[in-house]
């Protein structure tokens, strides 16, 4: 499996918690169509299994 790197920044609150991670659009969407074909995958797999 082939692991993507992911360039993020933390966005804190006042008392630097952290509170969520922002990543750029071209890695969400790269993230996106993994989980979209990993889904795939299953699912054919479950229907071949049946």
């Amino acid at each position: 499996m082939n692991m993507i790197d992911i360039p993020k920044q933390y966005v804190f609150d006042e008392q630097h918690r952290p509170l969520a991670v922002q990543i750029s659009i071209d890695i969400y969407n790269q993230i996106e169509e993994i989980l979209e074909n990993f889904g795939l995958a299953k699912l054919m797999q479950e229907v071949e299994d049946d």
